[in-house]
């Protein structure tokens, strides 16, 4: 075993942007597992990078659902080693693609619970508030 191998952490930090309906499907499990995908939904898209996170919560999930939510986890890292990072856009922009049918096999490798680290959720328009703002909870 090298020096390099026995500095690595065990698991890896990810992230995850979700609307409403995903928070009441992952607090069923008490915090444990992700729901399976919808139909024509081919993979999960777990990311590396909380800021990426929060910005998918606030400019998706917000604007479609009224809120956004976001969740970090612990995955074990030699189980992700079988996954390629995928960049897709500037250099805070990565993510795992993991197939939807190795979604089970995934949420078996989450380390602790899965956890809430942001809310976002769309506030009332005020007269000359010139649009939504999101609150932060």
């Amino acid at each position: 075993m090298n020096l390099q191998t026995t500095l690595k952490p065990a698991t890896v930090s990810l992230y995850r942007p979700i609307g409403p309906g995903q928070l009441r499907a992952i607090e069923s499990t008490n915090w444990q597992r992700f729901p399976p995908r919808l139909p024509g939904q081919k993979y999960f898209y777990p990311l590396l990078h909380e800021s990426f996170a929060h910005r998918i919560a606030r400019e998706w999930h917000l604007d479609r659902s009224g809120a956004g939510f976001v969740t970090e986890f612990m995955v074990d890292r030699e189980y992700l080693e079988e996954f390629s990072v995928f960049v897709v856009g500037g250099p805070e922009h990565k993510e795992y693609r993991i197939p939807a049918r190795e979604l089970s096999r995934f949420n078996d490798n989450i380390v602790g619970d899965i956890n809430l680290v942001a809310r976002y959720y769309e506030t009332p328009v005020v007269a000359g508030a010139g649009g939504r703002t999101p609150a932060y909870g």
